[in-house]
């Protein structure tokens, strides 16, 4: 079993940066990818950034640009960096480590407003 513990959401005016933080612990497997998903009032969840096993590194369109994924192997994190931040970025944001399965962290409220 794997957990995942996210941290460093909040309160943020557009334009503005956040960073999430996210950490893994338990039986990690060997290769995985990791990430962050989100999911807004009303709407399904979504992939925002991928980091693979290999360090490739995937972005919705519409945060392209604006956030970096990064990920700490030694110490099974992945960090999500989010700049010039926008109204429409509030949700609610998803950690999340695949394998053959995925394992979801708790989640940390995002808010981008004025």
């Amino acid at each position: 079993q794997v957990q995942l513990v996210e941290s460093g959401g909040g309160l943020v005016q557009p334009g503005g940066s956040l960073r999430l933080s996210c950490a893994a612990s338990g039986s990690i497997p060997s290769f995985y990818a990791m990430g962050w998903y989100r999911q807004a009032p009303g709407k399904q969840r979504e992939p925002v950034a991928i980091i693979t096993g290999g360090g490739r590194t995937i972005y919705a369109d519409s945060v392209k640009g604006r956030f970096t994924v990064s990920r700490d192997n030694a110490k099974n994190t992945v960090a999500l960096q989010m700049n010039s931040l926008k109204p429409e970025d509030t949700a609610v944001y998803y950690c999340n480590l695949h394998t053959d399965i995925s394992y979801w962290g708790q989640g940390t409220q995002v808010t981008v407003s004025s």
